[in-house]
């Protein structure tokens, strides 16, 4: 089989007939990557998370999370970011902006989630349940919540998903015109971080941005290159996999109506709607894959890897993994145990925001289903052509009352 996981098949389509030979196959297997080094594609559940976990062989601060190779201008700047860090500096960094993920942050961010989402449902039901899902419904939840966290002005959101789009979707035309439009994007967003600073520092406020400036540990605070860091970490992370998880679990419901209209009929059922939405997340993974460099000789599944070599976890096929989840190609809102890797396989960098994504993407399919007990595509969805975010770009919905 003819094995291809850069950014034109993933326009097309999950490749898991791909990764269903590799994991059976050639679990560790080497890649090429055109005009660049090629990398070692790991695509077994257990693999994954061992790579995950093992940051003293694995590193994502030595060649950034991404497969291809990074100038080393760009990996400076990529380096500041928690993302692309490993411990002890992630350790260090990660307890500071942590001081932003407080309980009583959270649970405050949380009461507002499901007044939000209705609102959004209701504009649906205001243009006749006929919506372009991915604009008018799936970025406003990710997008006003993350600039709640950071204090973010109404009238400036707009801004914020705009730079977002360009910085993700580098492969993608629809979303950046230019090489360095990416580049652009950053620093505007930088540029726009500093200004909020400035403010917070004068006039502080209960938000997250107030908290990152303010946090301490014995005596240690984040230099303002940090936190201009952590506030684009926020606004594209943050914003970019929730909205596209919302976009792929409304994606799948559509395509079974008898799922959907079981969540429809069981609208009050904690339990089912928890699941459900753990199913959501394995199903949707809104993140391709997560890149690290070997830092030593060593050997994965048999294979031998050496000191430098890229290795790619693909957590959109460990969550397929047979060997871990019984008929992986089915949507089963009842799935347990649902233990699967789209928050990263553990360790060091499991996703902070976890939490904050889960009450969303419960939240904003609840509201809709609560108002329209069936839907349908007007159009052909349309997935962003990436080898890195899971994104789907278009997606026209007619919701019927």
């Amino acid at each position: 089989m003819q094995i291809d996981l850069l950014e034109d098949t993933w326009e097309r389509e999950v490749p898991h007939e791909q990764f269903a030979y590799l994991r059976r196959e050639a679990p560790v297997h080497w890649h090429d990557v055109p005009d660049d080094t090629g990398f070692w594609a790991v695509t077994r559940y257990h693999d994954v998370r061992a790579v995950s976990r093992d940051h003293q062989t694995w590193s994502t601060e030595a060649g950034s999370t991404f497969i291809r190779t990074q100038a080393p201008e760009a990996l400076d700047v990529m380096r500041l970011m928690l993302l692309n860090m490993d411990p002890p500096r992630q350790s260090r960094y990660r307890k500071l902006v942590s001081a932003g993920f407080t309980p009583r942050m959270i649970r405050k961010l949380t009461e507002t989630i499901t007044a939000r989402a209705a609102r959004i449902a209701d504009t649906v039901a205001d243009k006749g349940g006929e919506v372009e899902f991915v604009t008018d419904v799936a970025q406003h939840l990710p997008l006003q919540m993350i600039c709640d966290m950071v204090g973010v002005p109404e009238a400036d959101q707009a801004m914020i998903f705009d730079w977002s789009n360009r910085m993700v979707g580098f492969q993608d035309s629809d979303f950046r015109t230019t090489p360095e439009d990416g580049e652009i994007a950053a620093a505007e967003m930088y540029a726009y971080c500093d200004a909020l600073v400035e403010e917070r520092r004068t006039g502080p406020r209960d938000d997250i941005l107030t908290a990152l400036i303010n946090a301490e540990i014995d005596g240690d605070r984040l230099s303002r290159d940090e936190i201009d860091a952590f506030f684009v970490l926020l606004s594209v992370a943050g914003n970019e996999t929730t909205r596209n998880l919302i976009a792929h679990a409304m994606r799948a419901l559509i395509e079974r109506p008898d799922v959907y209209r079981e969540l429809v009929d069981r609208i009050g059922d904690e339990d089912l709607w928890r699941s459900a939405t753990e199913e959501f997340l394995r199903w949707g993974s809104s993140i391709h894959n997560f890149r690290r460099t070997a830092l030593r000789d060593t050997e994965l599944h048999g294979q031998k890897i050496a000191e430098g070599e890229k290795v790619v976890t693909f957590y959109a096929s460990a969550n397929y993994d047979e060997e871990i989840f019984t008929d992986p190609l089915t949507l089963d809102i009842r799935r347990s145990p649902n233990d699967h890797v789209t928050f990263g396989g553990g360790g060091p960098h499991f996703c902070l925001g976890a939490g904050l994504a889960r009450a969303q993407i419960t939240a904003m399919l609840r509201e809709l289903l609560r108002r329209f007990p069936a839907a349908e595509f007007t159009a052909p969805p349309k997935r962003m052509r990436s080898d890195f975010i899971n994104g789907i770009k278009h997606m026209p919905v007619r919701f019927r009352r």
